[in-house]
């Protein structure tokens, strides 16, 4: 179904509530007798549960809750101290096949020694790693993170 086929329904005039009891709608208008929902200026924001967790804060406590949120593949110090490279980044990580590919959440953790000043160019790094890697005379540069180029689509003709 495409937007210009859609069919509209005229609208359906307000009904008048509280209007005494032939009109169908009189005393308590549909609301019930008594609480809170009876009383006029009662509203309660959505997913309000009674003082209950609401379901949408339960839902990451349930099992069986997945994060969809991808997870930084780790690199320590004392790895770095193997490449042969001055200058390290995710596709010289990649090429010595300390990460999957040159396109993945890289952080760099402080694990291990490094004795060789490097210039490291990646998108995470921790406090720690930061200044054992300044120490050893190297520094870090923080770079955003490579994005997966677009393959040509095959629609187009």
């Amino acid at each position: 179904m495409k937007y210009h086929q859609l069919t509209t329904t005229k609208k359906k005039p307000a009904k008048r509530l509280g209007r005494g009891i032939s009109a169908g709608q009189g005393k308590t208008a549909g609301r019930g007798t008594k609480g809170q929902k009876s009383r006029t200026g009662s509203s309660k924001r959505p997913g309000f549960s009674g003082g209950q967790n609401p379901l949408m804060q339960q839902l990451p406590k349930l099992p069986g809750f997945r994060s969809y949120r991808t997870k930084a593949e780790v690199v320590t110090l004392g790895q770095l101290q193997l490449i042969k490279s001055k200058i390290i980044d995710a596709s010289v990580l990649a090429e010595n096949q300390l990460i999957t590919n040159q396109f993945v959440r890289v952080k760099l953790l402080s694990n291990g020694e490094l004795k060789v000043a490097k210039t490291v160019k990646l998108p995470e790094a921790s406090q720690k790693a930061i200044e054992l890697l300044s120490k050893a005379g190297g520094s870090y540069e923080k770079v955003e993170r490579l994005k997966r180029p677009k393959k040509p689509s095959d629609s187009q003709s």
